[in-house]
């Protein structure tokens, strides 16, 4: 099989009309050592894994827009690094998010120990269902579907103000009924 694809430009054109052959050699030959290659950012083997196979698949997915006088092996080896820079961005986006979430957690159980977590997120939807019927229905819009004002107002077919509106009635009633934690309780019923 390694002797199939001797010539460069001969794999490209393989791999733009779909031949399996020129993808399976393509992996083949090159998924160990850009695995090798990648772990040497990661340091983790399944991330690793991950960001080659994610290479390979966009490879595949893209593969008419390969140019035939580049070389390949510098192609995957750029490729591998830009996927680990992009998962790398990903996760650092993450790391706040979830560490909010973690002080959130410890700082209920700590504050709260007669109130379980389940409960207080009982408690949040059970003050959500008693909001009037469109702040609820806006409300839940945004911070259950993940919606933005802009679609919320287009989906209802209402403005942007009356979106801004409800959701700013929704937080008031919300504070209100739930204390002053309510922040804190909002952000773990829709993290």
């Amino acid at each position: 099989m390694k002797a199939l694809f001797t010539d460069n430009s001969e794999l490209i054109q393989a791999l733009k009309i779909g031949d399996p052959k020129a993808y399976n050699y393509l992996v083949n030959t090159y998924h160990h050592k850009l695995c090798v290659y990648a772990y040497s950012f990661t340091h983790d083997h399944d991330l690793s894994e991950d960001i080659v196979q994610n290479v390979f698949m966009r490879i595949w997915n893209k593969r008419n827009n390969l140019k035939d006088d580049f070389s390949i092996i510098n192609f995957l080896y750029r490729s591998v690094y830009n996927e680990f820079i992009d998962q790398y961005r990903n996760q650092k986006s993450l790391y706040p998010l979830e560490k909010k979430y973690i002080d959130a957690v410890i700082t209920i159980v700590e504050s709260e120990d007669e109130h379980s977590l389940e409960r207080i997120i009982k408690i949040v939807k059970q003050e959500i269902q008693k909001l009037p019927p469109k702040c609820k229905e806006v409300f839940l819009l945004s911070k259950e579907e993940g919606l933005t004002n802009i679609e919320i107002a287009e989906y209802k077919n209402i403005s942007i103000k009356s979106v801004e509106a409800h959701i700013t009635k929704a937080f008031s009633i919300l504070r209100d009924s739930l204390g002053e934690k309510a922040g804190l309780y909002l952000f773990l019923t829709f993290r």
